[in-house]
């Protein structure tokens, strides 16, 4: 579950930057604190339009968190996309969503996944 809230600011290339840590206590594993300060783009979604509608734009703090444990690579890529579902649904994203979500991440995330 996430014990902070999302507070961003929009960056000039679009991007978000964290104004305060963001902290999701997960049951896969230990606490994650992303700290301030942390660029994220949210969830990478094809502007493709009929993509984007149903996925785009939403889940914006499991995204972060996605997010940061790409970057840092200090988990597995299958393990921080099993973080990124269990975040989805402690947020009540619908299942159809978060299971769409994650299979995008799943099949197309090779790409962004810094390995550490």
């Amino acid at each position: 579950m996430f014990t902070t809230t999302l507070n961003t600011k929009m960056l000039d290339n679009g991007k978000h930057e964290l104004l305060q840590p963001l902290i999701f206590e997960s049951k896969l594993i230990d606490e994650i604190i992303v700290p301030a300060g942390f660029i994220t783009d949210f969830a990478s979604t094809p502007r493709l339009p009929i993509v984007y509608w149903l996925t785009g734009n939403t889940s914006h703090r499991s995204a972060v968190i996605h997010d940061y444990l790409y970057h840092t690579g200090t988990v597995s890529r299958k393990t921080a996309d099993k973080v990124f579902l269990e975040a989805m649904e402690s947020r009540g994203v619908p299942k159809w969503r978060r299971l769409s979500m994650y299979r995008a991440v799943r099949l197309f995330g090779h790409n962004h996944y810094k390995k550490n």
